[in-house]
Formats: C-alpha cells, sequence, structure tokens
C-alpha cells in the first residue's frame, strides 16, 4: 500500500498487513502494534496515535521498561539500529557528528545509562544538536522516575511522527 494511506485505508487493513505496516512504530516492540490494532476502527489520525499511546501507557512497568530499553543511543555507530530511528538521528544531524561531538555523545550515552539504566530517549526530529546536547545535561539531574516518565513521553512523541509519515491527516 503507498504511504501516506488513509485513515480509511487503515480501518481496512487486515491484522497482518495492519502489523506489516506498523509493527515497527514502537521500537522493535510490536506488541504496542498488536495492541493498538484492536483498538480499531480509528476515527482519524490522531485516534491512531492515540491508540498506540494507549497501549504504551497500559502496558506493565517490565513491558515500558523494555520497551525503552529496545531504543538505541543517540549518535550510535551500532548496526542494530532500526531504519526510522536512523533517518531520524540523521535528520538532526547525528550521522555527522565531529569526532569531538562524537565524544561527547558518547560521554552522555554511558553517563545518562549508569545514572538511569535505560538509553536517553528524545524524539530528534526538527532538534538540533545542541537541544538535544541541552536535553541530555539537563536530564541528567532528573530522579529516576521522573526520567522514566520523560523517556514514555518522548517515545509517544516518536510514535506521533511515525504514524504521521504513514497516515495523511
Amino acid at each position: 500500500m503507498t504511504l501516506p494511506m488513509t485513515v480509511q485505508d487503515v480501518n481496512g487493513l487486515g491484522a497482518k498487513a495492519f502489523m506489516a505496516t506498523f509493527g515497527d512504530v514502537a521500537e522493535y516492540s510490536p506488541w504496542v502494534a498488536e495492541t493498538a490494532e484492536e483498538m480499531r476502527p480509528f476515527s482519524d489520525r490522531d485516534a491512531i496515535v492515540a491508540a498506540f499511546e494507549q497501549a504504551l501507557r497500559g502496558a506493565g512497568r517490565a513491558a515500558k521498561l523494555a520497551l525503552i530499553r529496545a531504543h538505541p543511543d543517540l549518535a550510535t555507530k551500532a548496526q542494530s539500529i532500526a531504519d526510522d530511528s536512523r533517518r531520524e538521528q540523521a535528520g538532526a544531524g547525528l550521522d555527522a557528528l565531529s569526532p569531538e561531538e562524537f565524544a561527547r555523545f558518547e560521554t552522555l550515552n554511558r553517563t545518562y545509562r549508569e545514572r538511569f539504566d535505560f538509553p536517553f530517549i528524545f524524539a530528534v526530529r526538527g532538534a538540533t544538536k545542541a537541544q538535544i546536547l541541552d536535553a541530555f545535561e539537563e536530564r541528567l539531574g532528573n530522579s529516576p522516575e521522573a526520567e522514566f516518565e520523560r523517556a514514555l513521553d518522548e517515545i509517544a512523541r516518536i510514535f506521533r511522527f511515525r504514524i504521521e509519515d504513514r497516515v495523511a491527516p
């Protein structure tokens, strides 16, 4: 099916086609799309986004943590990064860092993981490297529980961006 699709097209998809289209919206966590799919029919694109967020928010803490941990470090050179994440990070210039910038991201990623035991999550679309680095610095001061909730908020923003790429308004 051609993207972006209409909401009517989304509602008409079979379960397998829905998963083929939306199963990767949540980083390596198809359970989110499986749960959202059960909430059809959707009235509009915002309802699709809301279904994905509801699936996330309704999950247990272990599932939420697994989803957070499924996200890559920012500016990583790892090969296991999902295509959407690679495109989003490239759009923010994270694929073209100077050696100094890369070293700073590596240090912040490591420090953040040591403090919170999960990767720093930031919906990078539309953000600059400087804004991302500022958020890193600011959020290192958060409590673990506040940062867990912030990570979920950022994941919900990522859902929105990815669904907006696939579904027309």
